[in-house]
């Protein structure tokens, strides 16, 4: 059997195997260690302790669980609530203000906390019943959240990124500042599409609710600003070369810590135990799927699969827009499927050397497939922040949450076209910053 053959039998058996409902981590496994052993006998097995060991023994993985924490401390706190509240209050005057501040809200906390699921928990369950009560479309309201939420694996620090560097061993720091100019400018087409269909939906943004003194609104700061200095402070070391991304985040993760035990009162043993489940069980999964994805990996190298999938796409006689056309369509759907992590461990390292080949930027193409895999967080069978939103929302059907949401997909592919159009938008800012890329 050929190369090419044995891995269209992989990738159907690994669909079979995922789509049963088994844990991505071991269905990874599972699949590696059975066709390994089919293909190489069983004395194969003597090297997958090692080589499950080798990729977890990579030291910038220490600044993922770091992260998680920081987001963690971050989600298990009312910050979320008083970021939304201080963002109403500021732009309430603006027309469509409420919507804004939403989409606002979810972009600074998706950076904080690093998690969609979060995100849209931690902002919907404000920002939705409020959007519902001054008018707005419930289609509207829900679907502006699912999508406002998969910001956080885009605009910086994102844990995202960090798996995508270490997979394809390029700069973490650059990935974040790539990712800067694209998360703004999602940020405001997630903006304009929501205030025109709110508009014409019927909604009247004269209707204004409470009218906010200066005093209260200036109030309403002093809670959330430490949490944006966290961030401003990480993103600062980083690019300034001052620190590692595991230094930072771990510096992050204690100083949001400290925060929401000075400024929440959680010092309890019990409540700090709560952050430090969740960030313990998130991290787990994590890295659980980046050591399985070693193991898959190299079984797919051995198999001599990858060398011969990235020589045939090499060899197609297309034009290299063409080419990048058919992997935007392949990550899509990888992205209905899989989580953004499992895609990135599994394909990253396959396609970066074939678009390094066709002339792309490696840092740019980090741009286009994070916004792939944010896609695939807002459509089924396994849109997670979909299945959020309408456990926020109850009485809200999937389907209209599914209906919010699609014009927003339509945002991103707009945005993918536009880092086609001009891919400065990604590269131009890390090489202001940190020069051109070696």
């Amino acid at each position: 059997m050929s190369p090419l053959a044995i891995g269209a039998v992989i990738a159907v058996t690994t669909i079979a195997v995922l789509g049963s409902g088994v844990p991505v981590a071991f269905g990874l496994g599972i699949v590696a260690i059975g066709f390994l052993v089919m293909f190489e006998g069983f004395d194969s097995l003597s090297i997958l302790a090692e080589t499950l060991f080798a990729g977890l023994a990579e030291f910038t993985l220490v600044s993922i669980p770091m992260f998680i924490l920081m987001g963690a401390a971050v989600a298990n706190s009312p910050a979320g609530k008083d970021l939304y509240e201080a963002l109403d209050r500021w732009l309430q005057r603006v027309p469509g203000g409420l919507i804004i501040s939403n989409l606002g809200a979810c972009s600074i906390f998706a950076a904080l906390s690093g998690s969609s699921p979060a995100t849209c928990a931690a902002i919907g369950k404000m920002g939705i019943p409020e959007m519902r009560q001054r008018g707005y479309p419930a289609s509207l309201a829900t679907g502006a959240i699912a999508a406002g939420g998969t910001l956080g694996i885009l605009i910086p620090p994102s844990i995202t990124m960090i798996v995508y560097g270490i997979a394809t061993e390029t700069s973490i720091g650059r990935l974040f500042i790539a990712g800067m100019i694209p998360g703004a400018m999602l940020t405001g087409l997630f903006m304009i599409w929501a205030l025109y269909a709110a508009w014409r939906g019927g909604y009247r943004f004269d209707r204004e609710g409470k009218r906010f003194t200066l005093a209260e609104k200036f109030a309403s700061l002093p809670k959330v600003l430490p949490f944006l200095a966290i961030i401003a402070g990480i993103l600062f070391v980083l690019y300034g070369g001052v620190a590692t991304p595991s230094e930072a985040a771990g510096v992050g993760a204690f100083f949001c810590i400290v925060l929401v035990a000075v400024i929440y009162k959680m010092w309890r043993p019990a409540q700090l135990w709560s952050v430090l489940s969740s960030s313990m069980r998130e991290s787990v999964m994590i890295l659980m799927i980046i050591g399985a994805s070693a193991l898959f990996s190299y079984t797919l190298s051995s198999l001599f699969v990858t060398q011969s999938v990235a020589e045939w796409i090499a060899n197609l006689e297309v034009n290299r827009w063409v080419m990048m056309a058919a992997i935007n369509g392949f990550l899509i759907v990888a992205g209905f499927f899989l989580p953004p992590v499992a895609v990135i461990v599994m394909t990253a390292p396959i396609l970066l050397p074939i678009i390094e080949q066709a002339g792309f930027d490696p840092y740019w193409f980090a741009v286009v497939f994070t916004i792939n895999m944010e896609i695939g967080l807002i459509t089924p069978p396994v849109g997670l922040n979909l299945y959020v939103i309408n456990s926020i929302v109850p009485d809200v059907s999937l389907p209209t949450v599914l209906r919010g949401a699609f014009p927003f997909m339509l945002c991103m592919v707009i945005a993918i076209i536009l880092l086609c159009l001009f891919p400065e938008l990604a590269t131009w800012l890390p090489e202001l910053l940190m020069g051109p890329a070696i």
